[in-house]
């Protein structure tokens, strides 16, 4: 893409913001009824159908479901001839129990991974769903102004899908959805209370972090508490283990190129304060946002955990298994629609953020077509966005201001990108 001029906006610029102010009632009732009902990764039935019922309503030209057990993918033909452009929204829940005193607010349960548990909109894909349908519903209605072809993705299972199960963006685009035809540019959002409502926040490269569980499993020598010398101890040498993967990020990557996260988050082993078990199991998540630092880092993590181990004569094994690629907006085209979403929001309500070390699957989309992924701020204004609950927490909170922002955003970035593809 040639970015000598940034993208002006398309002519439908003024009709947009009038048919975003007109749905945003809709676009609320849909948003309060998908909080109310949530769904987890793979199970979107309800979702899914409320979602094609809408896109068939409409008049999109081909309205397919079943991609990736629930996704759905829309087709709408302008009346001009153009180019492709993808818009993404995520609608799986979480498994929390919700906390917050709204009257819509979630009492759902379901099952995740054997186990019954609350389920919440507790990362926002509720908003994501009712703002991607109502931009669906501003764009059909202007499709004989428009040049080219939006193809809208209703993505399920960005936060995972259940054990056992494949899902999200990875098998969309197994299945097909980025092609026939295939996207010149694919443009999704996220809420974030890392931002008041009305700002619009985005980074050009590398903007979240990519996402590797970590599973190292130490094994030793069972024996008496009492008379360690008499067998291998995993507890000692899983402490060491986790102290010496602190140098992975702290000392031997070169953290001026990019961040990176390694972390353990769970640790279990023994049944009894006097024995020595054999085995203890530790669990772990490592983040990068370097493709090459990431197998790097990898690299580093097995060989550090497999030499302490046997430093102590135990045996170490670490399994690393790759989730979500990093999230990285193609820069030209970051810089070439930038003044899309300033127009969406106002020049001072678009902000530069810093890098996001959580994840999102849109890296996967991304990996076909150019793409860019922007944020959206929730947090009420006058609230104190530090002091605000954070996404994936069982107090998160969406502002529905972020709608009308969302919607107007989204449907600008398709406009302005098919009317002016530079």
């Amino acid at each position: 893409m040639n970015t000598d001029i940034p993208v002006q906006a398309s002519p439908l610029a003024d009709a947009i913001a009038t048919a975003a102010q007109a749905v945003l009632a809709r676009v609320t009732a849909w948003r309060r009824d998908f909080h109310a009902n949530p769904e987890l990764g793979n199970r979107e039935f309800r979702t899914a159908g409320i979602v094609a019922e809408h896109l068939r309503a409409l008049g999109l030209d081909e309205v397919t479901t079943g991609v990736a057990h629930t996704g759905v993918v829309g087709l709408l033909k302008g009346g001009l001839p153009g180019p492709v452009v993808a818009l993404r929204a995520d609608m799986d829940g979480l498994p929390v129990a919700e906390e917050v005193d709204i009257p819509f607010a979630s009492k759902a349960k379901a099952e995740w991974n054997g186990e019954q548990v609350g389920v919440m909109h507790a990362c926002g894909h509720d908003t994501h769903t009712a703002i991607l349908m109502g931009v669906a519903e501003v764009l059909a209605g202007l499709r004989a102004q428009l040049p080219g072809t939006v193809k809208f993705l209703f993505q399920p299972a960005e936060e995972m899908p259940p054990e056992g199960e494949d899902g999200g963006a990875k098998m969309m685009v197994a299945e097909g959805a980025m092609q026939n035809p295939k996207p010149d540019a694919v443009f999704g959002l996220h809420v974030t209370s890392r931002l008041p409502v009305g700002v619009i926040g985005y980074r050009p490269g590398p903007t979240m972090a990519s996402a590797d569980s970590l599973k190292i499993t130490v094994r030793g020598s069972q024996t008496h508490g009492a008379m360690p010398w008499f067998g291998v101890d995993p507890i000692v040498t899983s402490a060491q283990v986790v102290m010496g993967l602190q140098t992975v990020v702290s000392r031997q990557v070169d953290l001026t190129r990019e961040p990176a996260v390694v972390t353990i988050g769970t640790i279990h082993g023994g049944l009894r304060q006097n024995i020595i078990p054999d085995e203890v199991v530790m669990t772990g998540t490592i983040r990068t946002f370097d493709e090459a630092m990431r197998d790097d880092v990898h690299e580093r993590v097995k060989y550090l955990g497999e030499t302490i181990a046997r430093g102590n004569r135990a045996n170490c094994v670490v399994c690393i298994d790759k989730h979500y690629p990093v999230t990285v907006n193609d820069p030209e085209l970051t810089a070439a629609m930038r003044p899309s979403l300033a127009r969406s929001v106002g020049e001072n309500h678009l902000v530069l953020v810093p890098k996001v070390t959580g994840s999102e699957d849109f890296s996967f989309f991304q990996r076909e077509a150019p793409g860019l992924f922007y944020f959206v701020g929730v947090v009420p204004a006058g609230q104190d966005v530090m002091k605000a609950a954070p996404n994936h927490s069982p107090r998160f909170f969406a502002d529905e201001g972020c709608l009308i922002v969302g919607v107007r955003s989204l449907a600008n970035l398709a406009a302005d990108f098919l009317h002016h593809p530079a």
